[in-house]
């Protein structure tokens, strides 16, 4: 399903990496984050394929609202990317880059500190919280089973969707998903897939903002 699923959305993962200088790679950690699930919420509320949290996301303009999450929308989430290239400014490592991104940068810098200086991640390891101490491992076993699946015999679905088969128009009134499946004749389903910002099923009209509806090509 993963697989699957990936052939949607790493493409708009890579864009964004490849925009911030990042390794491709990174992709892999929208998996362990979030299972490819836009509107996945954590326990502490972080949300999103990239599980943001409320204030980390205001600071990359995700807005969040009634009707809202930008957190959950694909494409503006990819703001994780600038997040990213940020914390490997700080450490200058991409293992503890990542790390940072779990935790945040003040438990592994605390764990440096508590190593006696180190800035490897495996000599830090035992100095981070729990969570953090499994991610990497997550990481780069989850990067592992998708570049070597083949050769493990993994079969992959072919994806519903494409993201280039898509295309997005502006919405000028309120408008329910329910409504315009009615109109297009695409299965809600597939239009909440393709549209998982909209909190209530609903694309609201507000002056000033900027909504747009995310379709399948041979619907527009």
């Amino acid at each position: 399903r993963l697989m699957s699923l990936s052939h949607y959305y790493f493409p708009l993962f890579e864009e964004s990496l490849d925009n911030n200088d990042i390794p491709l790679e990174v992709k892999y950690l929208a998996i362990v984050e979030s299972a490819l699930k836009p509107k996945a919420r954590s326990r502490v509320g972080a949300t999103g394929l990239w599980q943001f949290m409320y204030g980390t996301g205001k600071e990359y303009g995700l807005n969040v609202s009634s009707y809202v999450d930008e957190r959950s929308d694909p494409i503006k989430s990819s703001k994780a990317a600038e997040y990213l290239a940020r914390l490997y400014r700080i450490f200058g490592d991409w293992d503890l880059a990542l790390a940072a991104y779990n935790s945040g940068p003040g438990n592994v810098s605390k764990a440096i500190r508590r190593s006696g200086g180190y800035k490897n991640y495996w000599n830090i390891r035992k100095h981070l919280p729990r969570e953090t101490a499994g991610y990497l491992p997550a990481f780069l076993a989850t990067m592992y089973i998708f570049e070597y699946a083949e050769e493990h015999g993994f079969k992959v679905q072919p994806p519903k969707y494409h993201y280039v088969e898509t295309d997005t128009i502006h919405v000028k009134q309120m408008i329910s998903l329910d409504q315009v499946s009615e109109l297009v004749e695409v299965p809600i389903e597939e239009l909440q897939f393709l549209n998982p910002s909209y909190k209530l099923d609903i694309i609201p009209y507000i002056k000033g903002e900027d909504y747009t509806l995310r379709l399948p090509r041979e619907a527009i």
